[in-house]
């Protein structure tokens, strides 16, 4: 099988990665472009110092770098090795770091990397030019090492042009050709090239490339200070290139490396130095490399003082060569991969750096020859995730220039993220401001997560106060405010989840076709189900409303289910899909007294019997219009009471009037995390994900098996007879054991799993954490613990929800 033609712009370690992954996979018909020489294209492999560290909180991160050290281990050119694999090893040098080097390393034994915890002795006995004064501890990682850039690329090019993949060297791209929405092939400096598929590998200059098929990158080139001491005596007679752990000093944004008798140190703390992809030069107009800027030696004073602190030997040597080298940097940290949603066939595979390029080669080669990726769960890198207002330049700028400053800072998971904001207000965000919201940021809006106007709740409640770590961007309110929606009644702003509009005469089998469950039902009905990729993974789970006969209103989780949406559209015009989120609002109105709220404020029927559970209808609540859906991830009585922005204000008015003579308040979402963990509810991209089916997931219930056919129907019944891990709960007595989610879960000595959602549950009075474990061990009554920075924390498998498992408080 030859396959279709596809063109991929640029030879650099992620390029000649696709092109041999691809290749492997039957796809011949390739051919690889790049404006500079093969193999050291001048990019930023050509410079890059080959560092490979595996830890990352996020898992798919982790799995494409473990990828890319299991291949490169296995590569070689003429003898000459592609990977040295000497450890990786991070250093602390505060009692703070020495924490979050225990969180890091949880990290790894969650997603199944060999690592563990070592002291200030053995930090020096593995690197021994370390400064045992300045030390603490250290994280050692075995498998980690140095990548040989230039040289995996020539590895990985001779093994696909065997297979018959083509590489053109000296071939600037001038334009990505297209028709009638579909590329069609490359315009270069040398002639056209045919294709039905071109992807983008262009690093740096990636922008620039995908601009010429109308796509916004959004990607910031930054400059990076590597430097390059002379001969270091202590070092004097080494001839292997290197011997040592690579070495990490987070604390103060440096890192190093052996080079024979000399060391490389790589320093992030100095300022952002970005330039725009237009400004790169080309190949023929750099002074050498055109990834390479001009050394700023003022930049690099404090670096150079604290590697002489903690490396004391280098006090006798100099810095010999220095660059200030470009690298990519995303709003997110995340690689930026897909497809274009405007131009069929134009995909990129950018933002990617050397420590996960052959992992993001396999990827991305699964995903065009297969249709999906079955290696990796790719949904937090898919280039389609982002809101529009995260494609404006000033954000990316902004962001992308945070993200090199705090890239080895200690984050919390809950951290607010920084300039610029507010960015998205709900219609009620000024009455939360008098209430003392303390807001962070979901989706770009401005979110409450508890209000300081409810401290007098606390008083008189038992509200348990969690570790130091735990206790960060927390208070006992949300405590308080959780207690007080399960006794009167309480108003959440709901209006950051991202809702969506499908009509049109075939709107029904439209959305039957991509769902695991009944959606064509009555007008008023709302249903609970799954969007599955066709290995039956699951891709979302949503809420579908019908409105009207052709006419729904989708509970979606991001800008990726429009995107899926979208993509499956038919082709005669007979669905329109739109995001209606930004012209409308919600409120979630829930509590036991919540029909004590509303039926007053409405002629409208609200009883038991007059809006069902599941069940949705357009009302007036005082004089405003709105859609209301009688569902409720608390676990309590209530509705979603949506209307557009113009409303909004008077909607929360209208409901505020009649909540606080009840008793009732508002609640943030710290309350509201912590009452759908009580329920059991999951949480799309944190519980479950693309690797996910729903039969492991627990939400085998929203698959509808006797339906006809739907979008990864086949798939899914192949998976259910075979379900080995199961999404379980866990309970925790300790009340001041609250993890955070990604810590390992063991079985005695063994890890077998890994933590994704947790709270306290403060109105059943446990630690609850939510866990993916060998099927066999998710048995109610089961002992674990899970292992938090350096603590072990008890827990045990309960059978789930573990509140109100009769559901009668919903359905009352």
């Amino acid at each position: 099988m030859a396959g279709p033609r596809v063109v991929i712009i640029g030879a650099g370690v992620v390029g000649a990665a696709l092109a041999d992954e691809i290749s492997a996979r039957g796809w011949t018909e390739v051919t690889v472009v790049d404006q500079g020489p093969l193999p050291a294209t001048g990019g930023s492999s050509s410079h890059a110092p080959g560092l490979v560290f595996q830890a990352n909180s996020s898992k798919t991160m982790t799995e494409l770098a473990r990828y890319t050290v299991e291949k490169f281990c296995s590569l070689d050119v003429d003898g000459q090795p592609c990977f040295l694999q000497v450890g990786g090893l991070e250093v602390a040098t505060t009692p703070e770091r020495v924490t979050e080097l225990h969180r890091r390393q949880g990290w790894l034994t969650s997603w199944g990397v060999e690592s563990r915890i070592v002291t200030a002795d053995e930090c020096v006995d593995m690197h021994p030019l370390v400064n045992r004064d300045r030390v603490l501890a250290g994280l050692h990682i075995p498998t980690d090492g140095l990548a040989k850039a230039v040289l995996a690329v020539e590895a990985q090019i001779r093994r696909a042009t065997r297979r018959g993949v083509t590489f053109l060297a000296r071939h600037e791209v001038l334009d990505v050709l297209q028709a009638d929405g579909e590329v069609t092939g490359v315009r270069t400096d040398q002639g056209d090239l045919r294709a039905d598929i071109v992807v983008c590998c262009a690093g740096i200059w990636g922008p620039k490339i995908a601009r010429m098929a109308g796509m916004n990158l959004p990607l910031t080139p930054l400059g990076h200070q590597l430097a390059w001491t002379g001969p270091v005596p202590a070092l004097a007679g080494q001839t292997e290139e290197a011997v040592r752990p690579i070495l990490r000093h987070q604390d103060a944004d440096l890192y190093y490396r052996d080079r024979h008798d000399t060391l490389g140190i790589g320093y992030y703390g100095h300022r952002p130095m970005p330039i725009t992809a237009d400004e790169i030069l080309s190949v023929d107009e750099a002074d050498g490399m055109p990834s390479v800027l001009k050394f700023t030696e003022d930049d690099f004073a404090d670096a150079w003082t604290e590697t002489q602190s903690l490396l004391p030997a280098t006090r006798e040597a100099k810095i010999e060569e220095a660059i200030n080298g470009l690298f990519s940097f995303t709003t997110d940290g995340l690689p930026l991969l897909g497809e274009s949603p405007d131009v069929k066939g134009f995909w990129v595979a950018e933002a990617v750096w050397v420590t996960h390029s052959a992992g993001v080669g396999r990827a991305v080669a699964e995903w065009l020859v297969d249709g999906h990726c079955s290696s990796f769960d790719l949904h937090e890198c898919d280039v389609n995730r982002f809101e529009p207002h995260q494609l404006a330049p000033e954000y990316v700028l902004a962001r992308d220039c945070q993200n090199f400053v705090e890239v080895y800072d200690i984050l919390h998971p809950l951290q607010p993220s920084g300039d610029p904001r507010p960015l998205r207000t709900s219609p009620f965000y000024a009455r939360q401001q008098e209430l003392g919201a303390f807001f962070l940021e979901a989706n770009g809006w401005e979110r409450p997560h508890w209000y300081e106007a409810n401290a007098g709740l606390v008083k008189g409640r038992s509200i348990v106060t969690p570790n130091d770590w735990a206790a960060r961007y927390w208070s006992p309110i949300i405590g308080a405010e959780a207690q007080a929606t399960r006794e009167t009644v309480a108003m959440y702003d709901m209006t950051a989840l991202k809702r969506l509009e499908v009509s049109g005469r075939g709107a029904a089998g439209f959305l039957e076709r991509l769902c695991t469950g009944k959606v064509a039902k009555s007008v008023g009905s709302v249903t609970y189900t799954l969007l599955l990729d066709h290995d039956g993974g699951i891709r979302s789970d949503i809420t579908v409303a019908r409105l009207a006969p052709d006419l729904f209103q989708v509970g979606a989780n991001g800008n990726l289910d429009l995107d899926w949406f979208t993509r499956h559209l038919p082709a005669d015009g007979t669905v329109q899909v739109r995001d209606i989120t930004p012209g409308t609002c919600c409120i979630g109105l829930w509590g036991p007294l919540a029909r004590d709220v509303l039926q007053p404020l409405t002629e409208d029927d609200f009883s038991a019997a007059g809006l069902k559970y599941f069940r949705a209808k357009r009302a007036h609540i005082g004089s405003v219009p709105v859609t209301a859906m009688r569902l409720s991830y608390v676990g309590e009585l209530g509705w979603e009471l949506y209307t557009t922005a113009d409303q909004g204000l008077k909607l929360w008015d209208t409901l505020w009037r009649a909540v606080r003579p009840l008793g009732g308040i508002a609640a943030g979402r710290g309350a509201f995390n912590t009452l759908r963990l009580e329920k059991g509810y999951r949480s799309f991209g944190t519980d479950m994900t693309y690797e996910h089916d729903p039969y492991e997931a627990g939400v085998g219930f929203a698959v509808k098996a006797d339906k006809e056919d739907f979008v990864g129907k086949a798939a899914l019944e192949r998976r259910r007879a075979d379900v080995r891990r199961k999404l379980t709960c866990l309970t925790i007595e300790d009340p001041r054991a609250v993890v955070m989610g990604k810590e390992p879960v063991y079985d005695g000595r063994r890890a077998v799993g890994y933590v994704t959602s947790a709270a306290f549950g403060h109105t059943i009075g446990k630690g609850i954490a939510y866990a993916w474990l060998p099927a066999e061990l998710a048995v109610a009554g089961r002992a674990l613990h899970i292992v938090y920075f350096d603590q072990r924390v008890e827990a045990v498998v309960a059978e789930e929800p573990l509140f109100d498992p009769a559901m009668s408080r919903l359905r009352g």
